[in-house]
């Protein structure tokens, strides 16, 4: 039970920041009444104190509790904290998500993939588009010279020709097909 005159307030996150110096840290205020305990997980697990790469320090004043976390190696990538602060009226949350500053291999061996796929794939897509130009060329001028062929036929007159055979001679006329 609340002594006389305090009012009893649950949990509130009241500010949060993270900053990459020499180390990352990032930190996080909570206020309430009770003055409420924080505690920082890593990747889902309790921190544990004397954890190396990690360092927590925290500070209360009144209904404010102050918490910041020392990251002293590079966190993985995908790798979370988490930031709690409660006390007996509730408990609030802070989720961190950090990413890496340099690219996993795996994401440099795909991309490398990537743009030697795209040029490789673009040189032999020139390659065979250079290996059909001859046959496109011609297929261009047989058809043009078939069309030069129909508007000479259609101008010139039907002719006729002599044709001798043993029993005797007879005329061919020849008409142009249109």
């Amino acid at each position: 039970m609340a002594p006389p005159g305090l009012h009893l307030a649950p949990t509130r996150l009241l500010d949060s920041s993270c900053s990459l110096k020499k180390t990352l840290q990032c930190s996080c205020s909570f206020w309430g009444t009770p003055t409420p305990s924080v505690r920082w997980r890593v990747g889902g697990a309790p921190m544990v104190m004397n954890r190396t790469g990690l360092r927590v320090t925290s500070a209360t004043l009144g209904p404010w509790a102050n918490s910041t976390i020392h990251l002293t190696e590079p966190p993985e990538t995908g790798m979370s904290l988490l930031c709690e602060g409660r006390n007996p009226e509730g408990t609030h949350t802070l989720t961190i998500l950090l990413k890496s500053g340099r690219s996993s291999l795996v994401a440099q061996t795909f991309m490398k993939g990537l743009v030697r796929g795209v040029f490789y794939g673009a040189i032999g897509v020139t390659l065979l588009f250079l290996c059909l130009i001859p046959l496109i060329v011609k297929h261009i001028r047989m058809k043009q010279a078939k069309k030069i062929a129909a508007m000479k036929a259609e101008k010139s007159p039907p002719r006729t020709q002599e044709v001798s055979k043993a029993q005797g001679t007879r005329k061919i006329q020849s008409h142009p097909v249109s």
